[in-house]
């Protein structure tokens, strides 16, 4: 099986292919760039350094959501195109499920924090140690509200994202149980991890047309809440 996997949903732009549960090439930077113009280089530089027919992958995964509205935009036209063009079919991965994915085999709860502004986070709670198992989806949430639900689990957290830097003091201050944060290699969005999901997606038969697929970023865009006269 080979999944091509796309991620574009924070500042972390990032290409991959894994082939029979090894990642064959990945391309993954996270600087500020702009999603449009690095892409379908990173795309075409894996395919070409690996000499891989795009017409013998089995599916696109793509990062889903949340995050940002641009980047998720700019990932779903990709991928759409891509899989409209080679008629595969796309497989819509969480963006915080494949962050979680990343930690395989990690003790104690997983919880990745995408920074969402005003004491907001995407996050979900995952344990990872035997298998991937998910105990709250992917949802915006006060980190206040967060830290509360997840001392009464009563047991160690690994914390991951871009919320990390954010919110880290918050996190000490109210942690009731053992709080540790993952190193740089494992702290961020990779492509590696949404196509290696994918994969397992793929195998389940939760997979979607690229005329169907449609980002999750649940909750409005700030400029559609400001139209609206909602709170911020």
């Amino acid at each position: 099986m080979k999944i091509l996997g796309i991620e574009s949903s924070s500042l972390v732009a990032s290409a991959a292919i894994v082939t029979d549960d090894i990642v064959t090439a990945e391309y993954t930077v996270n600087f500020k760039k702009t999603h449009s113009q690095t892409l379908l280089p990173m795309i075409d530089e894996i395919v070409r350094m690996t000499d891989t027919d795009l017409n013998t992958i089995d599916g696109i995964a793509v990062s889903g959501g949340p995050g940002s509205f641009t980047g998720l935009r700019i990932g779903s036209a990709t991928a759409k195109g891509l899989g409209l063009a080679l008629q595969k079919p796309l497989i819509h991965v969480p963006t915080v499920d494949a962050m979680a994915y990343g930690l395989w085999g990690a003790k104690g709860l997983v919880c990745p924090i995408m920074d969402a502004k005003r004491n907001q986070v995407y996050t979900g709670i995952y344990r990872t140690e035997s298998g991937f198992l998910t105990l709250k989806e992917a949802c915006p949430m006060d980190i206040r509200r967060l830290m509360e639900e997840l001392n009464l689990f009563g047991e160690k957290v690994i914390f991951l994202g871009d919320g990390v830097p954010v919110y880290s003091q918050v996190i000490r201050e109210c942690a009731l149980v053992p709080a540790e944060f993952a190193p740089a290699h494992l702290n961020r969005q990779r492509a590696a991890s949404v196509a290696a999901l994918g994969a397992v997606y793929l195998a389940e038969g939760r997979t979607e047309t690229a005329a169907e697929h449609k980002p999750e970023y649940l909750r409005k865009s700030q400029a559609e809440r400001e139209r609206l006269g909602e709170e911020l």
